[in-house]
């Protein structure tokens, strides 16, 4: 297995002090975060006891500014247009519940649907009336962008849909189906919980109105920690769900003002260590590029996905034209657990995507689960190989 790739991987693997201890193939669950957010978090919580968390908030006032300045270089937006919340579920969750749907509103989605975006999708089509439609897939298993435009008509209110699945490696054609849904007058809401970090993000290429993403998958930041983005305007049209002093002022008439910018989605209280901590892992992405980043990831992905097809018994799961650093498999007579729980036991981390989480997607394909192994570009050849060794054993 021979990589090639402009980046620094010894010097990317010094900075991550797991590297040290285990081969990490579960980056699209939780990386392993770079000395740099380290200390920026840790950093900053040591401050925290040392003069107060008010004070330390106070101090680090400019480097949290420049978390948003850092997140809007990484999606091409300004910084009014950027939120930092909690997670991706609560970004996303904060933008779709904004919008306002009627009886015959049509929600439009498609297969790589999130567990927890369809069900947000049901409980609001249960309350108002509205309906959730699936576009179809095309013959490589990505969103039908031919079949979506003739999708949207008067009654499609809403796009939703995942940039890269939890469940494999696909990558779906955003920018295409900003093109058709910019064409249409329908916002798109883009999940980029597992393309931010691992692939370059341009809102005004990829055409989306709306963008959810996470800090602790690919970008390297610290869990609870996630990031929205929605274009100037649409801002003016989407009241959040939940409103505080931070998102909106009290008026003495006893009425409220909501803030103009995008972080009328926040709330008042957040995780200040983790707020400059993302800051950090995005200026650390950005230092290396998101190019070099993907070509890497992409190259170890299709290595891994080569070697695992050599193996007998062993099925790739990965559909799609373009793949991405996600590489799912199953291995005949052995459950994804226990796949899971053998490279555990050799000091190999992977992750397993259940059927449960993607039933549009592994239900339709007739899948329990899968076994689930994401590269990074910190990753090396061996560890690769350690893991194929080990499913090749069982």
């Amino acid at each position: 297995m021979a990589a090639t790739a402009p980046i620094d991987v010894q010097r990317a693997r010094a900075d991550t002090p797991g590297c040290a201890h285990i081969a990490h193939l579960n980056n699209a669950g939780s990386s392993l975060p770079p000395t740099p957010v380290l200390d920026a978090v840790v950093g900053h919580l040591r401050r925290e006891s040392e003069i107060g968390g008010y004070e330390a908030e106070d101090e680090a006032s400019d480097r949290l500014k420049a978390a948003y300045d850092s997140i809007a270089r990484l999606l091409g937006c300004e910084r009014d247009e950027v939120a930092v919340v909690e997670n991706a579920t609560r970004a996303w969750d904060m933008a779709f519940y904004a919008f306002r749907f009627e009886p015959g509103d049509r929600i439009l989605t498609g297969r790589a649907e999130y567990a927890s975006n369809y069900i947000a999708l049901s409980q609001v089509a249960a309350r108002t009336g509205a309906e959730i439609e699936l576009v179809p897939d095309d013959e490589d298993g990505c969103m039908d962008v031919e079949a979506l435009e003739r999708m949207l008509d008067e009654h499609a209110k809403l796009v939703s849909l995942v940039h890269v699945p939890t469940q494999s490696g696909l990558v779906n054609p955003a920018a295409d189906v900003g093109r058709v849904t910019k064409v249409a007058g329908v916002p798109l809401l883009l999940d980029a919980c597992q393309s931010a970090g691992q692939l370059p993000l341009d809102v005004e290429e990829l055409g989306c109105d709306v963008l959810s993403a996470t800090g602790r998958k690919f970008l390297r930041g610290p869990r609870g920690t996630g990031f929205l983005y929605v274009r100037r305007g649409l801002l003016e049209h989407l009241e959040p769900p939940l409103l505080d002093g931070h998102a909106a002022e009290w008026q003495e008439d006893g009425d409220y003002r909501i803030r103009d910018d995008a972080r009328r989605f926040e709330n008042w209280e957040s995780f200040v260590a983790g707020k400059l901590g993302l800051g950090a892992a995005v200026d650390y992405a950005l230092e290396l590029g998101l190019e070099p980043i993907r070509d890497r990831v992409q190259a170890l992905a299709a290595q891994l996905r080569a070697c695992l097809a050599e193996v007998p018994g062993v099925t790739v799961r990965d559909p799609g034209r373009e793949l991405a650093g996600i590489v799912t498999f199953t291995q005949d007579g052995r459950s994804a657990l226990e796949i899971k729980d053998a490279l555990a036991a050799a000091r190999v981390n992977v992750s397993v995507s259940a059927a449960s989480w993607s039933r549009l997607d592994l239900g339709h394909r007739g899948l329990d689960g899968v076994v689930r192994a994401s590269v990074h570009y910190f990753n090396e050849d061996e560890e690769l190989e350690r893991l194929v060794g080990v499913v090749a054993s069982l």
